[in-house]
Formats: C-alpha cells, structure tokens, sequence
C-alpha cells in the first residue's frame, strides 16, 4: 500500500492488468503454472470483481508478477513469446475498444465479453495452450 500526499491514509494502487488478461481472465478455473501465481492471480481477480478500479497497462501487469516466465520486464515462456503476448495485449485492448492507461472496473470489461469473444477466440484460443482449461467454463 502506499500513503496518500498528506502521509495520513494509506491508499490502494489500481489493480494494473495487460490486454489479454482483460479477456482471458473471465475463463480462469483456478489453474495455473504454479502456487504461487495462481494465488496471485486469484487475488488480483478478487480485488477487479469487487468493484476495485482497473488500469489498463501495455507490458507486465500485477498477474505476470508471479509469472515464472517474466524476466527483466519480458516473457521469456517461448522464443517470441514477448513479442507474441504484446500483439495480443494491442488487439485485446482495441476489439474492448478501451485504450492504454484508461482506468475501467471489471463489471464493464465483463459486460463487453459477448461482443468480442467469437472473434478473440477464431483468433487466438484455437492455438493456445490454455484452451481446455477455459472450455471448462464455456461447457
């Protein structure tokens, strides 16, 4: 936590998630690479569906923090992995028709899921290793 301006009342950061996470998070099952990153990942969930505000951030957010593949601010998961995951973040955040850095609450990024799934998905899902986990959610 950090102190507000006049040092008295301490005050949350915003939650900070990356463009993919704004979708594929609305599919989380509660797996992941690891305890400690699905811990997170629960957490920082927890904190965007109470109502908690949302900045939108274009490279590692508050759930890549406990990824093991984060290294010096880049993913380092596959070959072009970073590359990959920013060209992802850019269309995610453009098909939500939000921008970088807007600040958002979760219930409007979840409302805009139906509008945009179909087309994330013919692009995305059908290669990613991920897939069964969400289709756990979408069953």
């Amino acid at each position: 936590m950090k102190e507000d301006t006049d040092g008295m009342s301490p005050t949350k950061q915003n939650i900070r998630l990356r463009g993919h996470h704004l979708i594929c998070l609305h599919f989380f099952t509660g797996e992941g690479y690891n305890f400690e990153f699905v811990a997170n990942l629960r957490m920082v969930l927890g904190r965007a569906k109470s109502g908690e505000e949302i900045e939108i951030c274009t490279g590692p957010d508050d759930i890549c923090r406990e990824c093991p593949h984060l290294k010096e601010e880049s993913c380092l998961y596959g070959k072009d992995s970073d590359n990959e995951i920013r060209k992802m973040d850019k269309r995610a955040i453009k098909l939500l028709r939000l921008s970088a850095h807007d600040k958002v609450k979760w219930l409007e990024i979840t409302n805009k899921i139906p509008e945009i799934i179909t087309e994330w998905a013919n692009i995305y899902c059908e290669t990613c290793e991920w897939r069964k986990t969400c289709e756990k959610v979408v069953q």
